[in-house]
Formats: structure tokens, C-alpha cells, sequence
């Protein structure tokens, strides 16, 4: 039987979270930029080629044809050299099953820490090559590391002597003062969004905690207290789920299961993480979804202004998706209601090939701020919020481009490439490269974001 979603006309608290929702918002607010009539933003799509053949380039010098050995966008990438593996051979007397419960545990802290660390930031590996430890590694990939050696040392861990896990006791440690000093960051250097990080991981805890979610998070093998709740086990939840089908395999293990059922751990079990200060309907606190001040003006409720982007949980689902394939040969199905994710790296893109040019005046008019005879630059414009429709809309005609992009880049290549692949091997890494291009050395985005640990 096909799985339903909810509409609109539903419970829009309950729609807000879904999946197909993302892209269907992210239509009403396209289809107005399509007609260059965006508030923030003007818009030029005959740039589309331009940004398809850069891409494609890059595809070609990265994979040259063996397009089957692009791997999918997700967290695993970013802990650079292999460092995954070791741990995995280690744990192989534990089982496969326990082996991705702790895979999973270090995958949610890690994607939890993820959100954008500024230029200046570089983390210093503990083991890791000579240029690595001299130089530090910065952005993502940084914060990667940082969060796997910390997992090393028992950070997130109740017990001692299993020092690799995320357990409720484990966390109830966590500080800012903790996660700065995991971190690496003083006065020389600096990171935005650093309480921000930590108090996600503090209500990582408390999501744990709570009665509501224990169904996904507790131990099926009656582990006393704090120390059974661990967000790996999710795994056993999924195992035992209603719409689990098992697949003809030597092992017991393999099944397929509708990504719907990972989406509603993350939303419903672990929505609890992020700040109560976001959107709201009727006094629940909804996630990573903004009012857009254009479809405002052509809607007839503030709750159809509304768009959802939840970039984080897509990120964690995109995640946790290839560790249980990989691990324990898990499929999902309806990906398709996937998007690309809506940050500065896919969306610095069409900005800097010109697809996407902010309107300055607009934006100062917004912030109360006086428009001088000469228009700043993009750059020199105050920060923006995440609540600001200018980045509203930016995201929003992000996630249908990528769409757009990724069937323009199959086409092109005659090859039927996913867009977690495509998000991979193509836009993300095209909008850094094209940053620092325009931007050297570091190669930051091409217009200022507030970022406060918990969106981008």
C-alpha cells in the first residue's frame, strides 16, 4: 500500500515536518522567483547551463566516467582519511548490529555539531598526518574529526570502560566549557555559534530522557537507567518496525523499510533538540521552517507563508541512511521525497554564477538601515538571520534548482545519478570551489549569514 502523507489542509503542525512538504513550499516560493518577482532577490535562470557544465567538470575530474563510484552526500564523508574503518574492525567482535548502533550514536552528535563553524576556525587532530596536525583542518571536515576524537575519549559515554557511545549519562556532562575545549576554540581561535552547539547536545540528552521518545531511544535488552538510552538505538526500533520488510539475504539482517519511518525518529523523537525559539503552530515549536514575506502577499494565512527546510535533519537522515546500508545492507524507500539541502555551500553557488543577485536596497529597507547613492556589497551588508525572508527565499529557490541541476546534469552525462550523489559529487563541492575562487584563500559565502550553531 502506497504511505500517505499529510497535506496542507491536515494538521499543518504534523505537514510542517514532512518530508514532501520541503519541496512543495519550496515550489509556491520558486514559482514566484521563476517570474523574477522574489522581494529580496533577483533572479536569472538562464545561468542554469553555466553552473551545470562547471559541475559537470568537476564530476569529470573527480570520477572521471565511473559514475557508480560517486558515493552519497552524507556525514561519513567529512572524517577524512579513512578514519572510520579502524574503528569498524575493532568493534567486529561486537556484531554488526552494534557495530552501526555506535556508527549511529557518533553519526548524531556529529551532525548535531555540524552547523557552519565561520572562517577562522581549524581543529588540530590528535592523530592524523603532519599537515593535519600542524595546519589544522577547518569547516566540516574539522568539526568531523573534532566530534569523532571527542567520541574516542568517552565524551558523550556513561561507562568508563566503553568509552565509544552517546548515551543520556554521557551527555548530561555536556558543557559549553566541554564542547569548547573538545572543540579546540579560545580567543585566537574562534567559532560562531558555540553555546549553540553545546545546548543542542545538552537537549540531546533531555530528547533521550523523555517518556515520549524512549520507544525509539531505549535499550531492548532492559540496560538500567540513562545508560540504555542511546540515539543507536534506533536501530532496533527500525528492525522491529510495522512497514519493515525483510530482504532474501544469507543473514537476518537485511531489510527494507519507507525513509518515512527514519524521518519521524528525527522530527518526532530528536525534534526536541533544536531551539523552542523557532516557529511555532499552536504553541509547538515546528524546526527549521520561516515565514517567506512573498508568498506572504499571495496567500490568504500566515500559516501558508510558512516554509520548511529542516536542513540539519536532512542532513542527519542523509547520514544515517548510508551507515545502515552500508553496515548492515538496510534499503530505503520514497528518497524521492528528498531535497538537496538548502545551505550556503548549494546556494553560494547560484549566487556567485550570478543565478541569484540580492537586492540591497531592499535588504536595507527591511533592517530600518538608510540606502546610501552607492549600494554595498553583498558581503557588506549587515548579517542576516535564518528568519530573514532575503535568506528565506534564497533557501527556498535553492532546493527546487538543485532539483533543476541535478536532472540538467543527468541529461547531460546520460546517467542516472541520485541527487544524494549529485549533492556529492557536484553542487556542494562546486560552491566551495567556486568560492574560493571568488574569495581567496578561504573561500566563505559569498553573503553574511548570522549562523548560531543550530541551522546552517
Amino acid at each position: 500500500m502506497a504511505h500517505q502523507h499529510p497535506s496542507s489542509s491536515d494538521d499543518p503542525a504534523v505537514y510542517f515536518t514532512t518530508l514532501p512538504a520541503i519541496r512543495e513550499r519550496c515550489r509556491a516560493v520558486f514559482d514566484i522567483a521563476s517570474a523574477n518577482r522574489l522581494q529580496y532577490w533577483n533572479v536569472d535562470l538562464s545561468q542554469q547551463d553555466a553552473i551545470v557544465d562547471f559541475c559537470c567538470a568537476l564530476i569529470e575530474r573527480d570520477y572521471g566516467n565511473k559514475y557508480a563510484s560517486i558515493p552519497p552526500h552524507g556525514r561519513m564523508r567529512h572524517f577524512v582519511g579513512d578514519r572510520l574503518t579502524p574503528l569498524l574492525e575493532r568493534w567486529q567482535d561486537q556484531g554488526r548490529l552494534e557495530a552501526c548502533r555506535k556508527i549511529v550514536d557518533l553519526l548524531v552528535v556529529s551532525v548535531l555539531l555540524d552547523a557552519g563553524a565561520g572562517s577562522q576556525w581549524t581543529y588540530r587532530p590528535k592523530q592524523g598526518t603532519e599537515a593535519e596536525r600542524i595546519n589544522g583542518i577547518g569547516r566540516s571536515e574539522g568539526l568531523a574529526v573534532a566530534s569523532l576524537e571527542m567520541f574516542e575519549q568517552g565524551t558523550f559515554s556513561g561507562k568508563p570502560d566503553d568509552p565509544y557511545r552517546v548515551d543520556a549519562l554521557g551527555l548530561s556532562k555536556i558543557s559549553t566549557d566541554v564542547i569548547s575545549q573538545g572543540l579546540q576554540v579560545n580567543d585566537e581561535n574562534c567559532m560562531t555559534g558555540i553555546e549553540g552547539r553545546a545546548n543542542v547536545l545538552v537537549r540531546l540528552g533531555q530528547v533521550l530522557l523523555d517518556p515520549e521518545n524512549q520507544e525509539y531511544f531505549r535499550n531492548r535488552e532492559n540496560v538500567p537507567g540513562q545508560l540504555g538510552l542511546r540515539p543507536g538505538n534506533l536501530i532496533d526500533y527500525l528492525l522491529s518496525h510495522p512497514e519493515a520488510k525483510q530482504m532474501p539475504s544469507a543473514t537476518s539482517l537485511p531489510i527494507s523499510l519507507p525513509v518515512s519511518a527514519l524521518w519521524t525518529i528525527i522530527t518526532q523523537g530528536l525534534g526536541g533538540v533544536w531551539p523552542a525559539s523557532r516557529t511555532k503552530i499552536d504553541g509547538k515549536a515546528i524546526g527549521d521552517v520561516w515565514p517567506c514575506e512573498s508568498l506572504r502577499k499571495r496567500v490568504d494565512s500566515d500559516t501558508a507563508a510558512l516554509v520548511p527546510f529542516h536542513k540539519l535533519s536532512q542532513w542527519l537522515c542523509y547520514s544515517l541512511q548510508e551507515a545502515m546500508q552500508s553496515i548492515l545492507g538496510w534499503q530505503f524507500e520514497g528518497t524521492e521525497h528528498q531535497t538537496g539541502l538548502p545551505e550556503y555551500r548549494n546556494g553560494g553557488l547560484l549566487v556567485d554564477f550570478g543565478l541569484l543577485t540580492i537586492k540591497p536596497e531592499a535588504v536595507l529597507q527591511s533592517l530600518d538601515k538608510p540606502v546610501p547613492s552607492e549600494l554595498p556589497r553583498p558581503l557588506d551588508l549587515p548579517p542576516l538571520p535564518a528568519s530573514h525572508s532575503a535568506i528565506v527565499e534564497f533557501r527556498a529557490v535553492t532546493v527546487i534548482m538543485l532539483d533543476r541541476i541535478a536532472e540538467a546534469i543527468r541529461a547531460k552525462l546520460g546517467t542516472k545519478l541520485s541527487l544524494a550523489q549529485v549533492l556529492e559529487a557536484a553542487t556542494w563541492k562546486a560552491g566551495r570551489e567556486i568560492a574560493k575562487q571568488k574569495r581567496p584563500p578561504v573561500g566563505g559565502p559569498p553573503l553574511a549569514i548570522e549562523l548560531d550553531g543550530t541551522i546552517f
